[in-house]
C-alpha cells in the first residue's frame, strides 16, 4: 500500500504522540469536518468489533482503510458485555480497549456508538434481557434506568481511558442511543452523563431519523443521515417494495423514507427533519447501506452497483461524509442466549435474523472476503480523499427534476457541486450523473447536454448504468469526460468511463478527444494519467496474487428432510424463522475436508445449495448459518473449534408458497439439494 494512502488524514500522524498540543485540532462548520485547519471529507465505515475474533481485527481495519475508509464506526452491544447483570465481559472479541489500539496503530480515528440502544439487529437491540426484569422504563429518564446507563458508561469509559482523541488516541466522536423518536431531552441526559464520567470529544452525534418530538439544542449532536438499496425489515414480499427507489436520486432532502419503516410512520410529514432545522450541521450519513441483512421473511440481493450509485447520490446532493452501514459484516457472538433479532423477544422484535451470521453483504464480508463493491467504491472513496477540500465548501444544485417515480426513464438524474475557487475567483465545480436505479432498466440517454460553473461540455450519450463524476475547472482541467480518482504529487490520475468517449479539455487550451488509458505508467497529457475501471479500483494496492485454484470437497447425503415444518407467522405479521427443533427433520450432509486444505492461508468453505436456510455445525455445535437467497453459504475454516472433526450441514427444504421473498436470482424450485462443495481462497 503506498503511504500517501496508509495517512489518510495527514494529521493524524501525530496520534501516536500522546502530548496534548500535538492533538490535531477537529472542528466542523455547516460544511465539513476541519482538521487541524484543513477541510476533509471523511470515509466512514461500520464494523463491529464484537462481532469479529480479536485476533482479525488488525488485518480486517487494515483492508478497511485500504478500500479508502478514513474512520471507523463500531457499536457497543450492552448484552455483549453485560450479558449478565454487574458482570462486565472486556476479554477476548469483547475486549474494546484492545480494538482501540488496534485503530490507534493503523492510525484510524474511531466513532464509538455507545448505545444503551444500538439496534444493528441484535437481540433487544442490544439492551440486556435481565434490564426488562428491573421494572424501569427503557430508554427513558427513568432515574432507574439512567443510573444503570450510568454503569454501563463508566464501564465503557474505563475502556477508552487514555485513548480519547485530546489524549493523541483514535475516539474522535461518540453517538447515543440510535434511532430515537422520543425528547431530546433524553439524548441529553445520556451526554451529561458521559462528559460528567469523562468522556469529552470533539463531537457527537446522533441519527437524523426519525424526527425527535423535541429537538436538542444546536451544537449538541450532529444528526447522521442514511439510505438503503432494500430492505429486509419491509413487511412486503414483493421485489421493489417500499421508497428506496429514492436513495438512486440526487435531491436536497437529507432524510430517507425507508429506514426503519417496520418501526416508524413516515408516511406523516411530521416524522421528517425540516430542512430549515438541518441546513446549519454539516451534511453527514452513517447509514448508508453499504449492503443488506436477510432476514427470514426477506431476503434482499443487493448489487455492488447499489451501494455506488448511493454514495453518489449522497455526495452529489451534497454529503461531505459517507459512512456505510455495513462496511465490514460479522458473527454474533456467543452468549447466554441466541444474540440476534427475533419476534420472540421482549423489544426490538420486528423480524427473525439468523442466529449466528451477520454477513450483510457489505464490502468486507463476514470472514473478512472482498465482495465486488469492496473494489467498486475505492475509486470515489480516493477521490473524497485527495479533492475533499475543494469539494467540502462546493454547494449542491439540482439542474434535474429531485423527486422522480420508480424507474422514470424519461431523463437523465443528474446534479452539480460548485463554489468559487479560494485562489483565482474561478467558479470550480463537480457534476454528478446517475444511470442507474435498482432492479429498474433505464436506458441509454442521447445528445445529453450538461453543463457547470460557465462550462458546457461536449454533447454526450449516456450509457445505461453509467455513474461517474465529471470535473469542471479543477486541477489545471477546463472540463474532462472521465472521472478524478487521485492525486500523487503533481500527477492526476483520473478514469475512464465504460462507454464514454474520454475527452479532457485543459484551461491551458489543450483538448485531448478520445484519449485512451495507456495501463497508468504514461501519461496521456503532462501530468494527467488515464486508467481504466480495473486499473482505478486498484490503485495504489499491491499487485494482487494469483488465485489459488478451488478444490473440490467430497460430502455424502447422510439422512433425508422429515416432514415439513408448519411456518408459523409471527407476533409482527411476517413469516417465523425455524427453531432448534425444527433441524432435527432438515435432511443431513456429511463433509470431508480434504487433506489439502493446509495449503490455503485462509480457506473459506464454499456450499453451493438450494433449499430455505442451512445450519453448519461442527462436532454437534452450531458454527455457522444461512437464509438461501440464491448466494453460496460460507465459512471461514480458520475459525472452526479447535479438535473439531466432523461437519454436519443441515438444510430445511423450501415450501411451495412460502411466505418469504426470494430475489430473482434464487431457485425457488421447492425442496432442498445441495449442487457442490468446495474450499477457496477468502482474497
Amino acid at each position: 500500500m503506498m503511504k500517501r494512502l496508509m495517512l489518510i488524514f495527514v494529521a493524524l500522524a501525530a496520534m501516536g504522540n500522546t502530548a496534548a498540543s500535538s492533538v490535531p485540532e477537529v472542528k466542523w462548520d455547516r460544511h465539513s469536518l476541519i482538521i487541524d485547519g484543513k477541510r476533509v471529507c471523511p470515509v466512514m465505515g461500520e464494523i463491529h468489533y464484537s462481532r469479529l475474533p480479536a485476533d482479525e481485527w488488525q488485518e480486517e481495519v487494515r483492508k478497511m482503510k485500504e478500500g479508502g475508509v478514513t474512520i471507523i464506526a463500531t457499536y457497543v452491544f450492552w448484552n455483549h458485555v453485560e450479558e449478565q447483570q454487574g458482570i462486565f465481559r472486556w476479554d477476548g472479541q469483547r475486549d474494546l480497549r484492545r480494538f482501540l489500539e488496534v485503530c490507534k496503530e493503523e492510525q484510524m480515528p474511531v466513532v464509538l456508538r455507545v448505545g444503551p440502544f444500538c439496534h444493528g439487529e441484535a437481540r433487544n437491540g442490544g439492551i440486556p434481557d435481565w434490564a426488562f426484569d428491573t421494572g424501569c422504563r427503557m430508554r427513558s429518564q427513568d432515574p432507574k434506568f439512567l443510573a444503570l446507563v450510568e454503569k454501563l458508561y463508566r464501564q465503557i469509559f474505563s475502556q477508552i481511558l487514555g485513548l480519547q482523541w485530546k489524549d493523541g488516541g483514535p475516539v474522535m466522536a461518540c453517538q447515543f442511543d440510535n434511532e430515537y423518536r422520543g425528547s431530546g431531552d433524553y439524548l441529553l441526559a445520556l451526554k451529561k452523563i458521559a462528559t460528567d464520567i469523562g468522556f469529552d470529544l470533539p463531537f457527537y452525534t446522533r441519527t437524523g431519523w426519525p424526527e425527535l418530538s423535541k429537538p436538542v439544542p444546536f451544537g449538541e449532536m450532529i444528526p447522521l443521515y442514511g439510505d438503503y438499496a432494500d430492505g429486509f425489515w419491509e413487511r412486503s414480499l414483493e421485489e421493489t417494495a417500499g421508497n428506496y427507489y429514492k436513495a438512486f436520486q440526487f435531491k436536497a432532502f437529507r432524510s430517507s423514507t425507508a429506514i426503519a419503516s417496520e418501526q416508524f410512520d413516515y408516511s406523516q410529514t411530521s416524522t421528517l427533519d425540516s430542512q430549515a432545522s438541518v441546513q446549519a450541521y454539516p451534511y453527514f450519513t452513517c447509514e448508508l447501506g453499504g449492503g443488506m441483512a436477510t432476514a427470514y421473511h426477506r431476503r434482499p440481493y443487493v448489487y455492488p452497483e447499489d451501494a455506488y450509485s448511493m454514495a453518489l447520490c449522497k455526495l452529489g446532493s451534497g454529503s461531505n461524509l459517507l459512512g456505510y452501514y455495513m462496511y465490514h459484516g460479522g458473527t454474533n457472538p456467543e452468549g447466554l442466549t441466541t444474540l440476534n433479532e427475533n419476534q420472540r423477544t421482549r423489544a426490538t422484535n420486528h423480524n427473525d435474523m439468523p442466529v449466528v451470521t451477520y454477513d450483510f453483504q457489505a464490502p468486507l464480508g463476514e470472514f473478512g472476503q472482498t465482495y465486488p463493491q469492496y473494489y467498486m467504491l475505492r475509486p470515489l472513496h480516493l477521490f473524497m480523499h485527495d479533492w475533499g477540500e475543494e469539494l467540502a465548501t462546493m454547494e449542491a444544485s439540482f439542474p434535474a427534476p429531485q423527486d422522480v417515480k420508480k424507474g422514470d426513464d424519461s431523463q437523465l438524474r443528474w446534479a452539480v457541486r460548485s463554489s468559487l475557487a479560494v485562489k483565482g475567483g474561478q467558479e470550480q465545480g463537480f457534476i454528478f450523473v446517475n444511470n442507474y436505479e435498482r432492479l429498474q432498466n433505464l436506458t441509454a440517454k442521447k445528445n445529453v447536454q450538461l453543463e457547470a460553473c460557465g462550462v458546457q461540455l461536449p454533447k454526450l450519450t449516456i450509457p445505461a448504468g453509467c455513474m461517474t463524476i465529471f470535473p469542471v475547472n479543477v486541477s489545471g482541467i477546463r472540463y474532462a469526460t472521465a472521472q478524478l480518482v487521485a492525486r500523487s504529487g503533481d500527477n492526476i490520475y483520473m478514469m475512464q468511463i465504460d462507454g464514454v468517449p474520454t475527452t479532457i479539455c485543459m484551461q491551458d487550451g489543450k483538448t485531448l478527444r478520445n484519449v485512451k488509458p495507456q495501463g497508468g505508467q504514461k501519461p496521456v497529457y503532462k501530468n494527467i494519467y488515464l486508467l481504466t475501471r480495473e486499473e482505478a479500483e486498484h490503485w495504489g494496492l499491491p499487485k494482487p496474487e494469483a488465485a489459488k485454484a478451488a478444490v473440490d470437497v467430497a460430502y455424502n447425503k447422510a439422512g433425508e428432510a422429515g416432514p415439513l415444518r408448519n411456518i408459523t407467522i409471527g407476533v409482527q405479521r411476517v413469516a417465523e424463522e425455524p427453531q432448534d427443533d425444527d433441524f432435527a427433520r432438515a435432511a443431513v450432509y456429511k463433509i470431508e475436508l480434504p487433506s489439502s486444505i493446509g495449503s490455503f492461508c485462509h480457506p473459506i468453505l464454499t456450499i453451493d445449495y438450494q433449499g430455505d436456510c442451512a445450519r453448519l455445525y461442527a462436532d454437534g455445535k452450531l458454527v455457522a448459518d444461512n437464509f438461501y437467497y440464491g448466494r453460496p453459504f460460507l465459512y471461514g475454516l480458520w475459525r472452526l473449534p479447535k479438535g473439531a472433526k466432523e461437519l454436519e450441514l443441515r438444510i430445511l427444504p423450501l415450501q411451495q408458497g412460502a411466505p418469504v421473498y426470494l430475489p430473482r436470482e434464487a431457485d425457488k424450485t421447492s425442496g432442498e439439494r445441495v449442487n457442490s462443495i468446495c474450499i477457496k481462497e477468502k482474497w
